[in-house]
C-alpha cells in the first residue's frame, strides 16, 4: 500500500508516540482559539446583505453610492394605555415624561410623539401612542447605541397602567441575538446531555463517553476562531456560530465515537496500546477522514452560490468538519495514548457488560438479523412499500413556498413582533417601504419627473401601499421613490403587490427613459427565492456528481455509488416534504411544540440538501465499507449484507441518535428558522439511519446480487482509495472484531 494510503494509520502512530509533544500543541491552538473566538461577534453581521448581482442589490448600492446612507436610525416605541384616551391628562404626561427620558440620552438625537404635535401618531381609538425615536447613527450601527434606549424602555414598561413596547433596527437586531444565544446554549446542553446518555450506552464507561464530547468542543472553539478571523476579509452571517455549533457537535462526536469504539476492539484482541491507536488510526481513521471529505463535497455546493448567508453557513459547517477530522486523527489519538485501559474507568454497571457483549459480530439472530430477513426474503415487496412511502410525504415538497418570515419568525408573543404587527396595522409611518430606484442622467428632466408622478399616482390607487415620498441624489443622477408598505412584507399579498410594481407601474411610468430597480424587504426575499431556484440544479449536479465520484473510487463499483446516490436524494426529499407538512400546513405542529409559519425560509432547502447528504454519507461510507470487505473475502453477497448490517447497526445507530439529539436541541429553540432547520435535520437522520439504512439498502443490494460491484474494466485507470485498511487481520469497522475470527 502506498504511503498515502494509511496517512491516518502514521498521524495516528505519530500522536499517540509523541503524545505530549501533540497535546502540548493542541493546548496551545486552543488557548490561542479562546481568545480569537470572542471577536466572532465583530466579524459577524446580520444587515442581510445579499447577492449584489440581484434587482434588489443593485438598487441598494446605488442609494448607498449616490445617495447619504447615514441617515438616523429610528425606533418605533408604543405606549399602549391601561385606561382613557390619548388625551387623558395623566397618559399625556407619561408620554412626555418617556420622551424626555429618551431625549436625554446620548444617541437619541429627536423623538416625534402626538404630545409634541406629530400627525398620525396615535390609533384611531386612542388607545395606542406611537413615539419616533431618532438615533445619531444609521441602521448599521443602531445595534451599539440602542442598550440605553431599551433599559429606559423597560423601565417604563414596569408602569402597571402602560404597555411600552418597540420595534427598530436596532432592537430586532438585539432581540434575534438574544434569542439566537439562548437557542444556542439550550441546543448545546441539550445535544451534550443526550449525546452523553447513548454514548454512555455505547461504551458503558465515563471517560470513554466523555472523550467524544471533549474532541466536538475543541473543534468547535477553533472553527469559531477561524470564523472570527475569516470574518476580518468577508461578511459572515450573524447565525455562523449557530452552524459551527451544531454541526461540530454532530460530526465531532460521530467521528470520536467511531474511532474510540474501534481502539477499545484493538485492545481486546491483546494488542498493545500503541498498536491499537495505530490500527484504529488506520482503518476507522480513515473511514472518518473518507466521511469528512465527502460531507465537505457536499457543504462546496454552498460557497458557490453569491449570497452571505449561504456562503457563511457553509463555510463554517466545512471549517467545523475540517477542525473535527483534524482533532480525530491527532488531538484524540493522544489523549488516547495518555489515558491507555483508563479509557474505560468509571464504568456503568450493567450497561458496560451490555456494551461489551456488543462488540461482536456473533450478535447473529439480535434484532438486526432478523430485520435482515424479513427485508431480504422479499426485497421487491420492501422497495417498493418503503421507497413509496417516502416518495408519497416527498410529493409535499411540490407545494413547498419558499420566503422570509423576517420578525414573523420570532414567537407570537415576543413584544418586539406584537410592536412590529401594530405598527404596520395601525400607523403609516414608512416603517418598511418598497423603494423605487430610477438610475438616469438627469432624474429632475421633465420625463423623469412625469415618470415619477404617474408612478405615485398609481401607488397612490394601489391599497398595499400607502404614503410616498421621493428622495434625489446630490448629482441628479438617481431618485427613490419609497412607498410605506400597508401590509406583511412577507406574505403572498406583499408578492402580488411587487409584481404589480414590477411587471406594471414601473413599464408604464418610465417605458424605456431610465433603469429602473426595485428593492426593499419583499424584493430582496423574491429575488433570493428567484436565485435559489436558479442556483439549485448547479448545486444539485455537483454535489451528486461529485459524491458518486467518490464513491465509485472508494467501492470500486458504479452501482454502489448510484444507489446510494438516490437513496439520500430520497433521504432529502422526505424531510423536505415532512417539512411542508409540519410548517408549512401545520399537521403536529402544535403537539411538537413548533411554531406554524406559512412560508419555509428560502436558504433552507440547499442549505439541509449540502448538510444531509454530506452527513448521510457517513453512514454509507462506514455501512458498504464492511459489506464490501466481506464481500471480497467470501463472494456471498446476500450473507455480506446481513454481515455490514449486524456489525456496524450499533455504532450507526448510536451516532444517528446522538445526530437526531443535537438537532431536535435547536429545532425546540423559539426561532421559527431553527426549527425548521432543527426538525428538517432530524427528520432526514432519522430516515436514513432506520427506513434507508435497514430496508432500502439491504433489499436493493439483496436484489441486484452480484451486480452491485459491476466496475467496468475501463476504469481501472481510477486511483484506489482503501476505506478501511488492507489487511483482515485489523480491517473491521467500529464495534466488530476482525473478520476471520468468525470464520
Amino acid at each position: 500500500m502506498g504511503s498515502s494510503s494509511n496517512i491516518t494509520g502514521r498521524l495516528a502512530n505519530f500522536s499517540a508516540r509523541n503524545r505530549l509533544k501533540v497535546l502540548g500543541a493542541w493546548m496551545a491552538i486552543l488557548v490561542v482559539a479562546f481568545f480569537l473566538a470572542g471577536g466572532i461577534g465583530d466579524a459577524t453581521t446580520n444587515d442581510g446583505s445579499g447577492s449584489t448581482n440581484l434587482e434588489s442589490g443593485i438598487a441598494r448600492n446605488l442609494i448607498d453610492e449616490r445617495i447619504n446612507s447615514d441617515e438616523a436610525s429610528k425606533e418605533f416605541v408604543l405606549v399602549e394605555f391601561g385606561s382613557g384616551g390619548a388625551e387623558d391628562s395623566a397618559n399625556r404626561a407619561f408620554v412626555s415624561s418617556l420622551a424626555d427620558d429618551l431625549l436625554a440620552l446620548e444617541d437619541v438625537i429627536g423623538v416625534e410623539s402626538y404630545v409634541n404635535g406629530g400627525d398620525g401618531l396615535v390609533t384611531s381609538d386612542g388607545s395606542t401612542a406611537l413615539l419616533i425615536t431618532s438615533l445619531s447613527v444609521p441602521d448599521d450601527e443602531a445595534v451599539d447605541v440602542i442598550e440605553p434606549v431599551l433599559d429606559v424602555l423597560n423601565g417604563a414598561d414596569e408602569a402597571p397602567e402602560f404597555s411600552v413596547t418597540s420595534v427598530g433596527q436596532g432592537s430586532v437586531e438585539t432581540e434575534f441575538a438574544s434569542l439566537a444565544e439562548e437557542t444556542l446554549a439550550k441546543g448545546e446542553s441539550i445535544g451534550i446531555v443526550f449525546a452523553l446518555v447513548v454514548l454512555l450506552i455505547v461504551f458503558g464507561a465515563a471517560v470513554a463517553a466523555g472523550l467524544p464530547i471533549l474532541l466536538a468542543i475543541a473543534s468547535i472553539l477553533v472553527a469559531i476562531a477561524l470564523s472570527a478571523t475569516i470574518g476580518r476579509v468577508m461578511d459572515l452571517d450573524q447565525f455562523v456560530v449557530q452552524i459551527i455549533t451544531m454541526i461540530g457537535l454532530a460530526v465531532g462526536i460521530d467521528y470520536a465515537l467511531f474511532i474510540v469504539k474501534r481502539y477499545g476492539e484493538e485492545l481486546a484482541k491483546g494488542k498493545d496500546k500503541i498498536t491499537a491507536i495505530t490500527a484504529a488510526g488506520n482503518t476507522a481513521g480513515r473511514t472518518v477522514m473518507v466521511s469528512g471529505v465527502a460531507v465537505m463535497i457536499a457543504l462546496t455546493g454552498l460557497l458557490i452560490i453569491p449570497d452571505m448567508t449561504f456562503r457563511s453557513f457553509g463555510l463554517g459547517a466545512i471549517v467545523v468538519v475540517i477542525a473535527a477530522v483534524a482533532a480525530a486523527s491527532t488531538l484524540l489519538p493522544a489523549l488516547v495514548s495518555l489515558l491507555g485501559h483508563r479509557v474505560y474507568w468509571l464504568r456503568i454497571p450493567f450497561v458496560s457488560r451490555k456494551a461489551e457483549a456488543g462488540d461482536t459480530e456473533s450478535n447473529e439472530g439480535g434484532i438486526w438479523d432478523k430485520i435482515t430477513s424479513v427485508v431480504t426474503a422479499k426485497p421487491v415487496l420492501s422497495i417498493v412499500v418503503t421507497g413509496g412511502a417516502l416518495i408519497a410525504v416527498s410529493t409535499a415538497v411540490f407545494t413547498m413556498d419558499l420566503g422570509s418570515s423576517g420578525i414573523s419568525s420570532l414567537p407570537e408573543d415576543n413584544s418586539t413582533r406584537q410592536a412590529f404587527e401594530v405598527v404596520i396595522a395601525e400607523f403609516s409611518d414608512g416603517l418598511i417601504t418598497s423603494d423605487v430606484v430610477i438610475d438616469a442622467r438627469d432624474v429632475t428632466s421633465p420625463e423623469i419627473q412625469a415618470g415619477i408622478s404617474q408612478l405615485e399616482s398609481d401607488l397612490a390607487g394601489d391599497d398595499f401601499y400607502g404614503d410616498t415620498r421621493v428622495t434625489i441624489a446630490p448629482n441628479d443622477d438617481l431618485a427613490v421613490v419609497s412607498a410605506v408598505i400597508q401590509g406583511d412584507f412577507s406574505g403572498k399579498p406583499a408578492e402580488e403587490a411587487l409584481s404589480r410594481l414590477r411587471d406594471d407601474y414601473i413599464p408604464a411610468a418610465f417605458d424605456g427613459i431610465a433603469a429602473v430597480y426595485v428593492t426593499g424587504p419583499t424584493a430582496e426575499t423574491v429575488d433570493s427565492v428567484g436565485m435559489i431556484t436558479g442556483w439549485l440544479p448547479i448545486v444539485f449536479g455537483l454535489v451528486l456528481g461529485s459524491s458518486f465520484l467518490l464513491l465509485m473510487i472508494v467501492f470500486r463499483s458504479v452501482v454502489v455509488p448510484i444507489k446510494a446516490v438516490l437513496m439520500n436524494v430520497l433521504s432529502v426529499g422526505a424531510a423536505y416534504g415532512l417539512l411542508v407538512l409540519v410548517f408549512q400546513q401545520g399537521i403536529g405542529a402544535d403537539i411538537l411544540g413548533f411554531q406554524e409559519s406559512p412560508v419555509i425560509e428560502f436558504w433552507l432547502p440547499l442549505f439541509l440538501f449540502s448538510i444531509l447528504f454530506g452527513l448521510s454519507m457517513d453512514y454509507h461510507v462506514f455501512l458498504l465499507s464492511r459489506i464490501k470487505e466481506h464481500y471480497d473475502r467470501t463472494g456471498d453477497n446476500k450473507a455480506s449484507v446481513a454481515f455490514g448490517l449486524r456489525s456496524t447497526a450499533g455504532i450507526i445507530t448510536g451516532a444517528a441518535l446522538i445526530m437526531v439529539g443535537v438537532f431536535g436541541g435547536f429545532a425546540i429553540g423559539d426561532m421559527a428558522m431553527f426549527q425548521q432547520m432543527g426538525f428538517g435535520l432530524a427528520a432526514a437522520v432519522i430516515i436514513d439511519a432506520t427506513l434507508v439504512r435497514s430496508v432500502l439498502v439491504p433489499a436493493s443490494m439483496v436484489l441486484l446480487g452480484d451486480k452491485n460491484w459491476y466496475f467496468p474494466s475501463w476504469l481501472e485507470w481510477l486511483p484506489r482509495l482503501d476505506v478501511e485498511g488492507e489487511s483482515h487481520e485489523t480491517v473491521s469497522l467500529p464495534g466488530v472484531v476482525p473478520s476471520g475470527a468468525a470464520d
